[in-house]
């Protein structure tokens, strides 16, 4: 037998030994981080609703509705009108039984940086609440002012509706509209204004069935 052929069989053996090594840590590594998700997928859901529920109430008082907010949604989609392929949620607010106001999710496709997510508060009658940036990735200085912490300029949105503001008028001044933008930034706002309007435009679309009680946390496509 050559020296080669007394090695062969060693070097099969540290193959498989190797390679059953590699597989008990794969399947290790997969239990543990199934174990991981399964321990903190609650955490990560209550971390979400609660911050979803700082926006909201910051947006609209708790004290203004008396139904379970979390449980009184629904999903919608609509790739048009809501600025993305995924469903968005509507979170809709009672009090003592009438309709009071409902809480949407968008987004704005073209930001400077890329999408920029939204909550839309908007009261029954289509006066906008309040919105409130959840997510982007504008220019820090610039396009971040945004942001409720870094500039009241989000504000401008407040009390608009379509009644009281001509969809032409949905702009930013640059444009010929009557929502300023920001200190060398225009994209960002321009994207956001759009945005907002359109989210007014879908929920004037879609009013009543929005606040269907048989749709509760159901989906449905505009």
């Amino acid at each position: 037998m050559t020296e080669d052929n007394k090695q062969s069989p060693t070097i099969e053996k540290a193959t498989a030994i190797n390679g059953a090594i590699l597989a008990l840590f794969a399947l290790v590594s997969t239990g543990l981080i199934a174990v991981t998700h399964l321990i903190t997928k609650d955490k990560i859901a209550e971390e979400i609703e609660a911050a979803l529920a700082r926006r909201l109430n910051d947006i609209i008082p708790a004290e203004a509705y008396d139904n379970d907010v979390y449980h009184d949604c629904m999903r919608v989609k609509s790739d048009e009108l809501l600025g993305s392929q995924d469903h968005q949620n509507v979170y809709r607010m009672r009090k003592e039984n009438e309709d009071y106001a409902v809480f949407m999710t968008s987004v704005a496709p073209d930001g400077y940086a890329g999408k920029i997510k939204l909550v839309v508060g908007i009261y029954q009658d289509g006066t906008i609440a309040g919105v409130r940036v959840t997510e982007h990735q504008e220019t820090p200085g610039l396009g971040d002012k945004i942001e409720i912490e870094k500039s009241s300029w989000i504000k401008s949105f407040d009390a608009k509706s379509l009644t009281n503001t001509p969809i032409e008028q949905w702009k930013v001044t640059k444009d010929g509209g009557e929502f300023d933008a920001l200190t060398g930034a225009t994209i960002t706002p321009r994207a956001i204004v759009k945005a907002v309007k359109n989210t007014l435009v879908f929920y004037e679309r879609s009013r009543e069935e929005l606040f269907n009680p048989d749709t509760s946390c159901g989906v449905t496509d505009d």
